[in-house]
């Protein structure tokens, strides 16, 4: 081996508990990238990222074995570093082997679990309890794994083990705005030690994370050396001049509403695929969020494996099915007109005898998305495609929804959407090209459930029921801070007292990928049956 080393960044998509895909998906980058020295792939590639209670499971085990066999025989000239989990039978730890001419040669147990937001590394790992630091040719290269960089003493136990170079696997996931922030934390990890790093991390969507790529290498003040693209599969080679790191050019990094909408995206397109579903179908209803879900739907999966299904009653105006029918004719995906009246009906009839001596109310409303529910679920069960739901978060937060109703699906794509980011998003598609009808998103947002019905009869604007919502589920504010913040208090007391009160909805809500700082899911896990609300609000 000579003096300069190359090192290849494997950003590969990974799936959980596909060991084999997985297994043949890292032989196959070996034998294409086999003039390389050492070749990293992310954390947990193994298994994919997160196993959750797989790890329970004494044969998982005997098949990571097994795969780590076959790994280890394909390397020769070239040194693979991959992530798995390890047991002795009693403990697991989240582990990195490096695997070089038939043997493994270096193991590296995680120092720093994560236990926060998505992460419930604790309930199974073991942390690891010293640094490793390899040899490869003329180069000492230290381990870390993902939440090790986030804490200074994994990386300097690694300096002060002797490591000229710092590897670390990763399964970071993504968030709006969370780039900029890993990447301070990787430069102050070279700026500390004064080493290179080589940040490899996973790519894929998996049930609600996003896994963004977005790999990097590091010099040792920190400056960027080699980036690898946003939410794509790629593998890309660094050079090393002992610490030092040859610079590349560099890619411009996408806006914030690209690199949100590219892992929406993505986040669908897995979702759909590794789950084995041959389509998907939605309610478009000729209003913004069911226009931005299927434009989501055609950009991941392609027309052809998309179906829009327009169900108008008697309050739907005319132009939402005429721009309903115009996105699905610029998007080329299929689009079917059903009328759900003779439905309605027919339960309002049958329920006239039960409902003698009652006014109408919300009951009727929610019929009506009731039977929307049961047709895309018809269809659903004849077909086999997946329902996506169209709610976004700030509906989600209020139970501004109907259960078994338009909440009726198995993927959420814009569930941790606030409506404001669904605006942004949707004016971002139109810049791509004819996506979304501007007057979808000019007019003002309506359920169509009754007569002249607008959004903002039941809710706050848009604008002030996101920054309430953000300020209490996200930023756990209380009322006396949000009224300081300027909000009227009457207002602050009824979303807060909404937001608590519909826990028991979206737990029972499809799952959607996180892409906020807290999302309603595993980040915000609140009881259903909760009086302190009561007491919050009686204070």
């Amino acid at each position: 081996m000579s003096s300069t080393l190359k090192i290849s960044l494997a950003q590969l998509n990974f799936t959980v508990g596909a060991i084999g895909e997985n297994k043949d998906k890292i032989l196959n980058a070996i034998q294409a990238h086999a003039d390389t020295d050492l070749l990293i792939f992310p954390e947990l590639a193994l298994t994919g990222y997160p196993p959750e209670d797989l790890l329970y499971r004494p044969d998982l085990y005997q098949a990571v074995a097994s795969a780590l066999d076959e790994i280890a025989a394909a390397t020769d000239s070239v040194a693979v570093a991959v992530g798995y989990p390890q047991t002795d039978g009693h403990k697991v730890w989240n582990t990195l082997g490096v695997f070089h001419q038939g043997r493994q040669i270096a193991t590296y147990q995680k120092q720093t679990l994560p236990n926060y937001g998505v992460f419930d590394e604790k309930r199974y790992f073991t942390p690891g309890e010293s640094s490793t630091v390899f040899n490869l040719g003329e180069h000492r290269i230290g381990m870390l794994i993902c939440e090790d960089l986030w804490d200074e003493m994994p990386a300097k136990r690694a300096r002060e083990a002797g490591a000229q170079i710092l590897i670390s696997v990763n399964a970071s996931p993504f968030e709006e705005y969370k780039y900029p922030q890993r990447l301070q934390v990787l430069r102050a990890r070279c700026q500390e030690n004064h080493l290179p790093l080589v940040y490899v991390n996973l790519v894929g969507g998996q049930d609600e994370v996003i896994f963004d790529g977005n790999s990097v290498v590091l010099n040792e003040e920190g400056d960027v050396a080699l980036h690898l693209p946003h939410c794509e599969e790629a593998v890309m080679t660094a050079h090393f001049d002992g610490k030092h790191v040859r610079m590349q050019p560099l890619p411009a990094n996408p806006d914030n509403e690209a690199s949100l909408y590219q892992a929406l995206v993505l986040a669908l397109r897995d979702y759909v695929e590794k789950n084995g579903f041959p389509s998907v179908l939605l309610g478009l209803s000729g209003g913004i969020d069911s226009a931005l879900t299927l434009a989501l739907a055609v950009d991941a999966l392609g027309p052809e494996r998309v179906r829009a299904v327009m169900m108008p009653y008697r309050y739907t105006a005319d132009i939402s099915i005429e721009d309903a029918r115009q996105q699905s004719e610029w998007l080329g995906n299929q689009f079917d007109v059903v009328a759900i009246e003779p439905m309605v009906e027919s339960f309002l009839e049958t329920l006239a005898p039960l409902f003698v001596d009652t006014q109408r109310d919300t009951t009727e409303e929610n019929l009506q998305a009731r039977c929307r529910g049961t047709l895309l679920m018809a269809l659903s069960n004849k077909y086999g495609s997946l329902v996506l739901t169209t709610g976004n978060k700030s509906e989600l937060a209020v139970g501004y929804c109907t259960l078994y109703g338009d909440m009726c699906g198995g993927f959420a794509p814009i569930k941790d959407l606030p409506k404001s980011l669904v605006y942004r998003l949707s004016s971002y598609r139109n810049t791509l090209g004819p996506a979304i009808p501007e007057r979808v998103i000019t007019r003002p947002p309506s359920a169509e459930l009754a007569p002249d019905q607008k959004d903002q009869d039941s809710l706050p604007p848009y604008e002030i029921l996101d920054e309430i919502i953000d300020g209490y589920a996200e930023r756990d504010l209380s009322v006396s801070d949000l009224v300081a913040a300027g909000y009227d208090e009457t207002v602050v007391r009824d979303v807060i007292r909404l937001i608590d009160r519909n826990e028991y909805k979206r737990r029972q809500g499809a799952v959607g990928p996180k892409v906020t700082r807290r999302n309603f899911n595993k980040d915000r896990r609140y009881p259903i049956t909760n009086r302190f609300t009561r007491h919050l609000l009686e204070s």
